[in-house]
């Protein structure tokens, strides 16, 4: 195998292929280093290309990506290399594909009955060959790279999407002064514009740093979020935390502070994308659902409801189940279904308002399998479970919103469910770093447990 040159560049990066269905553009970020795709992961992703899986998708996009950059390069030439050639960027970088089998002169050193196995077999191969280079397996697999650190091979995980390397450091969407907050304050210039006040501050009198749509707020009931930002000044809109204790929703009043700024940022209309992260009985559900029903009947603002999660069972095996696409989807959305109930628990006759919501405006239960390709317009789009989304799928559903849509994204860091993934790589933890200067966006991780006594005991405790 020439793979392996003079001028080839030391580094040897192989992929594996959950690198690639985790962000299917990955080749392209190791800049002027070797990557290297061996034929096994080729195999895995024809096999799941065609399948009913979510990252079907994705394996298409990076098979047609290796397609285009490979064009119509000769056999020898695929193996010595393929200089990457990026958007309006000389070429950098090189790609080759592994081939299969290993020399028969080579003694695999694990069994070659799993494809990990086979892949570590051949780095061991090259390792051994070319003594000189470095080759660095890229997987999210754990197991793998134990596997693979065991028999020589370094490994490393796929980082490069990974904004944060601690999650405590992913922004709250507040932040707390003890005693006063003006406290802490020189000067200030208090302006008052349609009803509402504003207070403009120098932006150095604060040591923390601050962003679009963070709520400032103290022990003493003042709350200000940030409306505007530059260099120099911030402006705060002053709303006093009674007042937001006091807003409703289609008769939902918010238990706590955080539940009240959560509130204050789904019943703006201003605000296009919020992003909920908290504990499981946190009320992340509860708060969006009665937003978004407040928001169209009463107010008229958006003219349906869209939900869906991410759920592997639901990529899996939503086509074997019987009944249309909203019948499929109810087993993995009880949490709308019994939220909906909850906003209405104490009506006269619980049933019937609920029937009265589903019949006065379009509620439409929606699987991720189907959202890629379309536009929803004056729709108020609930995403649950969105911890358990890569970047790239957060990416996806994200452009689907169209004119007059607002885009609410829930999620629980604590209990990611994708094999993979973990808190740092989260698309939720992706989409709340990017998004946390952007103007028409704002993220909340709510505190506390209000569901019941009993769930907070089993969140603290358990």
């Amino acid at each position: 195998m020439t793979v392996i040159g003079k001028n080839h560049p030391k580094k040897l990066y192989i992929l594996d292929t959950n690198v690639l269905l985790h962000d299917p553009n990955a080749l392209l970020n190791f800049e002027e280093h070797h990557v290297i795709i061996p034929m096994t992961v080729l195999e895995e992703l024809d096999a799941l290309k065609t399948s009913k899986q979510t990252i079907a998708a994705e394996c298409r996009q990076a098979i047609r990506l290796i397609d285009k950059l490979l064009g119509d390069a000769s056999p020898p030439d695929i193996e010595e290399g393929i200089p990457i050639r990026r958007d309006k960027q000389p070429p950098s970088g090189l790609l080759s594909i592994l081939l299969t089998p290993l020399p028969s002169d080579t003694s695999p050193r694990l069994p070659d009955n799993l494809n990990d196995n086979k892949i570590i077999n051949h780095l061991c191969h090259l390792q051994k060959k070319y003594p000189n280079k470095e080759a660095i397996l890229i997987t999210k697999d754990i197991n793998m790279r134990l596997k693979a650190r065991a028999c020589g091979i370094r490994a490393e995980d796929y980082n490069t999407d990974q904004l944060l390397s601690d999650i405590d450091l992913l922004p709250t969407g507040y932040k707390k002064y003890n005693a006063s907050f003006w406290d802490v304050i020189e000067k200030v210039d208090t302006q008052h514009e349609n009803g509402n006040t504003f207070h403009r501050l120098q932006r150095k009198q604060l040591n923390d740093p601050v962003f679009v749509n963070q709520y400032l707020m103290d022990d003493q009931g003042f709350v200000g979020r940030v409306t505007q930002l530059d260099e120099q000044t911030i402006t705060l809109l002053d709303l006093h935390q009674e007042p937001l204790m006091h807003q409703t929703a289609w008769g939902l009043k918010p238990r706590n502070i955080y539940q009240a700024v959560a509130l204050n940022l789904l019943m703006d209309p201003d605000i296009h994308l919020v992003s909920l992260n908290g504990s499981a009985g946190s009320g992340k559900t509860i708060l969006a659902l009665a937003a978004a029903i407040d928001q169209c009947i009463d107010k008229k603002i958006y003219s349906r409801i869209i939900t869906t999660r991410s759920t592997q069972g639901l990529d899996q095996d939503i086509g074997y189940l019987p009944g249309t696409e909203a019948e499929k989807m109810e087993p993995w959305l009880g949490a709308i279904t019994d939220n909906l109930e909850a906003l209405h628990a104490d009506d006269e006759s619980a049933g019937g308002s609920v029937d009265y919501i589903l019949n006065k405006i379009p509620l439409h239960f929606k699987s991720l399998n189907y959202i890629r390709g379309r536009s929803f317009q004056q729709s108020f789009m609930i995403i649950d479970e969105c911890q358990n989304l890569t970047p790239h799928q957060m990416k996806t559903i994200l452009t689907r919103a169209g004119q007059g849509t607002k885009v609410v994204c829930l999620g629980n860091l604590a209990q990611i469910d994708t094999p993979y993934l973990s808190a740092t790589s989260s698309g939720l933890t992706y989409m709340t770093e990017r998004f946390k200067g952007f103007k028409h966006g704002g993220s909340i991780k709510l505190n506390g447990v209000p569901r019941s006594i009993l769930a907070a005991y089993a969140e603290e405790n358990l």
